[in-house]
């Protein structure tokens, strides 16, 4: 009997984004400039008596712990990468963050429509100067943090992981004739892909940014024309903008939580690629397990069972498929020919 190492069969399932570290460091950032933003004006109102200052700071309490949970979800999701608990690694904890943080950008937009609709039936008296200077502060503070957690598209570089199994079955009773295993890296890079979490934390900043441009708007005209209503309508307009980001978050996040297909053209491509030569798919899995990667299950059915390695070959050149699993089946057909079996 032969010895053989587990190390050339076994890898490690690590589907984090490909600018994971720099996005959690910029994460962190934003979490401690609106943190210092917040305790400031929540000190401010409190010496000065201002509760335009005060609901502003505690506004922004509500974004820094939406921020702060994709700041934790990063740091989670490195130090856990590598554990054997999670089946496919810790690539979707962002988007898992994401969502929840899409849920708390939901009931700001209620919250904010709720006390809208309140001035519309009790106007409140409105230190303008001191309001739109608040808003303004704000509206710095928000941008700086925009910037700090824009995409970069500049870089594209990863790697795919790939990993297929080939299970060779003869006739109806399933046994298992024959067993390979192949695992490479391939050096083409990925595409870039949106980073759920990082995108939730922005448009978490980017609502206070709108927010803020809007409450600047409706200020100046309040101030100028005596229009007390325009405040609320701003309100109004602002939760409706609120609520659609949220709603777009929340779809796009929940279909990656619940393994929709995430790209109907490559799955096309896929099969594409893998039905030649008699070979056909009878089951396709594709999901994605990170950002930038997507796993694949497929089940081939064939006259003539090849090695893995030759399954594999014909998608090394599909990017950002990052985890292959291929399983072979011999079709035993009353004319021999499996081709008609799709």
């Amino acid at each position: 009997m032969h010895s053989h190492s587990l190390e050339k069969w076994t890898h490690d399932h690590v589907f984090l984004g490909s600018q994971h570290a720099r996005n959690e460091r910029r994460t962190w950032l934003v979490v401690w400039l609106t943190l210092a933003m917040m305790t400031a004006e929540i000190i401010g109102g409190s010496i000065f008596g201002s509760m335009a200052l005060l609901a502003d700071g505690w506004h922004m309490s509500t974004h820094a712990v939406a921020i702060g949970i994709a700041a934790l979800a990063y740091r989670y999701a490195r130090q856990h990468a590598h554990s054997p608990r999670f089946a496919f690694g810790t690539g979707k904890l962002g988007d898992l963050a994401a969502f929840a943080s899409a849920i708390v950008l939901g009931m700001i937009a209620l919250m904010v429509a709720y006390e809208s609709i309140g001035r519309f039936a009790s106007p409140q008296p409105i230190a303008y100067d001191e309001a739109i200077a608040i808003a303004a502060l704000g509206l710095v503070v928000n941008l700086a943090s925009a910037w700090l957690l824009r995409e970069d598209h500049d870089h594209h570089h990863g790697h795919s992981h790939s990993h297929s199994h080939d299970h060779d079955h003869h006739g109806h009773d399933h046994h298992d004739h024959a067993h390979h295993a192949h695992h490479a890296h391939a050096d083409h890079g990925h595409d870039h892909h949106s980073d759920n979490n990082l995108r939730a934390a922005y448009v978490h900043v980017l609502a206070d940014a709108a927010t803020s441009v809007l409450a600047i708007a409706g200020l100046v005209l309040a101030k100028s024309f005596g229009w007390v209503w325009i405040d609320a309508a701003v309100g109004l307009v602002g939760s409706v903008v609120i609520a659609s980001w949220a709603f777009g978050l929340i779809r796009t996040t929940g279909a990656i939580l619940i393994d929709v297909v995430p790209d109907p053209k490559l799955a096309g491509t896929i099969r594409e690629r893998l039905e030649i030569d008699g070979d056909r798919v009878s089951d396709l899995h594709l999901w994605q397990v990170g950002p930038g990667h997507y796993a694949a299950i497929v089940t081939i059915v064939t006259d003539q069972p090849k090695p893995s390695e030759s399954y594999k070959s014909r998608l090394i050149e599909v990017k950002n498929l990052s985890h292959i699993t291929v399983e072979v089946n011999q079709c035993v057909h009353h004319d021999g020919n499996c081709a008609r079996v799709a």
